[in-house]
């Protein structure tokens, strides 16, 4: 005797259209990713690391001979890992702290408007930054091709 169920078997289910979450996170990882390349590549390649250097000393940024070559390299490297997808969440982290950086040493005491200086810019990439670091990539995301296996897989504990 055989048994019918309601439910149809894994191979004939159709596959599943992207949920909002998944293509929420596709828009957050492109265009905070886009945001942050540019803004790393304006450091790079307009400005220069030495000229980025200069600029950060004068706006009172320790170690600015050091922290402009690692916050080019992070935002410009980062935002392209986050348009990809690739280790979001640690990326992500990263680029919030370094916004928060740029809110704590130099935005904040312009208030809130960025034509005066001020911090609306830094918070809204922070933000952005911070819910990819809680969400992760999603599922249109090379970390979901090169790690989502191997999440399945381990067992629990």
């Amino acid at each position: 005797m055989t048994q019918t169920t309601d439910h149809p078997s894994p191979a004939a289910t159709p596959p599943r259209p992207a949920s909002t979450a998944t293509t929420a996170a596709l828009l957050l990882r492109l265009v905070f990713g886009a945001l942050f390349t540019a803004h790393g590549a304006q450091k790079i390649f307009e400005w220069t690391i030495a000229g980025t250097a200069q600029a950060f000393g004068q706006m009172g940024i320790p170690l600015a001979e050091l922290t402009a070559p690692v916050v080019a390299a992070l935002e410009f490297g980062g935002g392209i890992a986050l348009v990809l997808g690739l280790l979001t969440r640690p990326i992500a982290a990263l680029l919030a702290v370094d916004m928060l950086g740029a809110l704590a040493l130099v935005h904040l005491g312009a208030g809130l408007f960025v034509a005066d200086g001020g911090y609306e810019l830094v918070l809204a990439l922070a933000g952005g930054a911070a819910a990819l670091a809680l969400t992760g990539g999603g599922r249109l995301s090379l970390d979901h091709l090169l790690f989502a296996r191997r999440r399945t897989a381990s067992p629990t504990a």
